[in-house]
């Protein structure tokens, strides 16, 4: 059965402990989690798990945290449980994922900044400062590349643009973002 409850009333099944709350959580968000997941993982069987896992630390987290959007809540504990199990998995292989060759991508413009740079949260400030200044287009075309896992050609689609305006997009932002950690890293 498809419930079609609002955010604040699943997280209120959490705050109550109500096991319905995951059931809930998955009708709502169970295929924007999975494609997360596959997108990363590139395995159909480690998604599933990952979605699983990622659907007990929402359990767990709930409360005490109180999310204003449960979408990004639940998608964020998702992609990191991916993020996981990746790692995990493929410690010593690399499997080329989509999420591999977005890494692949980001190493270019990442590792001199990330190499030294102390503290992540002044990386991660500095990309989003990045990302504001980039038009919205091209700021939807990097999160979905390099926080969702999407391929160039599901962005295209979902833009309604060529696979090479985004790949070309994404290869100038790229090089934009290289320049720009650089200057504010040196």
């Amino acid at each position: 059965m498809i419930y079609t409850y609002d955010d604040d009333y699943i997280v209120g099944l959490f705050f109550d402990r109500d096991e319905k709350a995951i059931a809930a959580t998955q009708d709502k968000y169970g295929g924007y989690c999975f494609k997360i997941a596959v997108n990363i993982l590139g395995d159909r069987d480690y998604a599933e798990e990952a979605v699983s896992d990622a659907m007990l630390s929402v359990w767990n987290s709930i409360p005490p945290n109180r999310p204003q959007s449960l979408c990004a809540y639940v998608g964020k504990i998702v992609r990191n449980a991916a993020i996981n199990s990746y790692n995990f998995n493929h410690a010593e292989k690399r499997l080329a994922s989509e999420y591999a060759v977005s890494l692949e991508e980001l190493d270019y413009c990442m590792s001199g900044a990330a190499d030294s740079c102390g503290d992540i949260n002044a990386l991660s400030k500095c990309i989003n400062d990045f990302l504001a200044e980039q038009k919205k287009q091209h700021r939807i075309m990097f999160v979905r590349r390099y926080f969702f896992g999407d391929s160039m050609s599901e962005i295209a689609s979902m833009l309604g643009v060529s696979e090479g305006k985004v790949r070309t997009t994404l290869f100038r932002m790229r090089d934009r973002l290289k320049k720009y950690l650089e200057k504010h890293y040196e």
